[in-house]
C-alpha cells in the first residue's frame, strides 16, 4: 500500500460520497486461493461464526450482474454463506454493494442509516468487495453499520458509528483461579481504545468490564469455555476459548488443534539492489517488496530508511514527510500495512547520500523477520 490518504470505496461499506465520485477504478491482480476467516454479525445474531474457508478461484456473480474474482472478499463471503448473499452490481466500480447476508437486508435505501459494512484484520476495507483481494490467514468481518445517511454537500455521517469489539482472554486458566479479560473497541484504523461496560458472558461466567476494560473472571468448570463480549451500539467480538482444568489437571485440547506457528513471514526487496549506485535523476521514489504467504497471517510490514551524507546521518520520518537528524546507527521502523506485495510511495526522489533501507515482517502471532543483507535490507546509493 501507499503513503497518502486512502480512497473510501466500499459500496456498501462506506460512504455515499464515494459512490459519486467520477474516478477510473483499475482491477487488482487476482491473488492465490487462501485459508481466511469470515465472520458475520447481524443486528441481534452473529449469522456466521468464525469460520476457517478456502478461497477458490472460480468467479462470483449475483443473479448475472457482473463477475468478482473469487479469491476477493466477496468470493470469501460467498463461501461462508453457500452464496446466501445479494448486491447489486456497479459496474463504474467493478464491485457489488452487499445489500443482503442470509435473513439480514440493508440496502441504500434503508431509512435508518443501516449497511453491510466489512473490514479485514481489524481494520476498515478501503474498496468494494470485489477489489479486495485476500491473502493467507486474512481475517474478514462483516457487520451492520450506522452511518450511512450521508447527505451533500458534506456528506458526514449523522449517526455514531458501529464499532467491532475484541476480547482478550488467556489461552488457558485453572477452575477457582481469577484471571483477568479485556475488552477494547477497535477504531478501524488499526487503533484501539478500551471498553467500559462490555459484558462478557460463557457458561457460568457473567462479567462487566472497567473503565480499563479489564474485568476479572473465575471459571467453576474445566473444559473448553466459549466467552463473548457484548455492548449496545457495539458489534460482538469473536468468540474467544479458554481451556480450563483443575489444579493438578492438563488443560483440555481444543477439537481441533492447530499446529502452533514458529516460523516467521520472510520479507524481500525488490527493485533496490543491495549496493546499488543510482544517478539523481533516477533515484528511487517507490519503495517495494514481497513477503511470503504466513499460516497465521500478516500484522504488518515495517520499514526503516536512513541517509548519511558529508558526515551527517539521518532518518525518514513518515509523519513528517522527510528526513531529519539522528545518531548514526540508529533505526526506527513503521508500520505500512499488512499486504504481502507492499509498496510505499516518498514524497520526492531522494537526494545524494548513502542509504540503509530495512523491511521487517510481523505475523499475527508475533513471530518477526531476521535482517538480511541484500534481501529484506539493501545498502545503496544516490550520486
Amino acid at each position: 500500500m501507499e503513503r497518502g490518504g486512502s480512497l473510501k470505496l466500499h459500496l456498501g461499506s462506506a460512504g455515499l460520497a464515494a459512490g459519486l465520485l467520477c474516478l477510473a477504478i483499475v482491477a487488482p491482480a487476482v491473488a492465490a486461493p487462501s485459508n481466511v476467516t469470515v465472520r458475520v454479525e447481524g443486528v441481534a445474531d452473529t449469522l456466521v461464526g468464525e469460520g476457517a474457508f478456502t478461497t477458490t478461484t472460480t468467479p462470483v456473480n449475483k443473479r448475472g450482474q457482473g463477475d468478482c474474482s473469487g479469491t476477493s472478499a466477496a468470493g470469501a463471503l460467498e463461501r461462508a454463506t453457500a452464496g446466501d448473499w445479494d448486491g447489486t452490481y456497479n459496474s463504474g466500480f467493478a464491485s457489488y454493494s452487499v445489500d443482503r447476508i442470509r435473513s439480514e437486508s440493508y440496502d441504500f435505501s434503508n431509512p435508518n442509516g443501516d449497511y453491510w459494512a466489512f473490514w479485514v484484520n481489524g481494520r476498515a476495507a478501503t474498496a468494494g468487495v470485489c477489489s479486495v483481494e485476500l491473502q493467507e490467514g486474512d481475517s474478514v468481518l462483516f457487520f451492520v453499520d450506522r452511518c450511512f445517511d450521508a447527505q451533500p454537500p458534506d456528506y458526514a455521517c449523522k449517526n455514531a458509528p458501529v464499532r467491532p469489539l475484541e476480547l482478550t482472554a488467556p489461552r488457558s486458566a485453572q477452575t477457582g483461579t481469577p484471571v483477568v479479560v479485556s475488552v477494547a473497541t477497535l477504531d478501524g484504523n488499526g487503533g484501539s481504545s478500551a471498553t467500559d461496560g462490555a459484558r462478557i458472558t460463557g457458561p457460568g461466567l457473567d462479567a462487566t468490564t472497567g473503565p480499563d476494560g479489564k474485568a476479572t473472571v473465575t471459571f467453576s468448570q474445566p473444559g473448553q469455555v466459549a466467552l463473548k463480549a457484548t455492548k449496545p451500539g457495539s458489534v460482538r467480538s469473536a468468540t474467544e476459548t479458554v481451556g480450563v482444568a483443575a489444579p493438578g489437571q492438563p488443560v483440555p485440547q481444543s477439537p481441533s488443534p492447530v499446529a502452533r506457528d514458529t516460523a516467521a513471514p520472510v520479507a524481500r526487496i525488490r527493485g533496490i539492489r543491495n549496493g546499488q549506485r543510482f544517478k539523481r535523476r533516477k533515484a528511487p521514489r517507490t519503495l517495494r517488496g514481497t513477503v511470503t504467504p504466513d499460516p497465521s497471517g500478516l500484522r504488518a510490514v515495517k520499514l526503516s530508511l536512513t541517509r548519511s551524507a558529508g558526515g551527517r546521518c539521518q532518518l525518514y520520518s513518515p509523519s513528517k514527510e522527510r528526513f531529519r537528524r539522528s545518531r548514526c546507527g540508529r533505526r526506527v521502523s513503521f508500520s505500512i500495512g499488512d499486504r504481502q506485495a507492499w509498496s510505499y510511495l516518498l514524497p520526492k526522489r531522494l537526494a545524494k547520500g548513502r542509504y540503509v533501507l530495512d523491511v521487517i515482517a510481523v505475523d499475527k502471532v508475533g513471530n518477526r523477520d531476521k535482517l538480511a543483507r541484500g534481501r529484506n535490507r539493501v545498502v545503496f546509493f544516490v550520486r
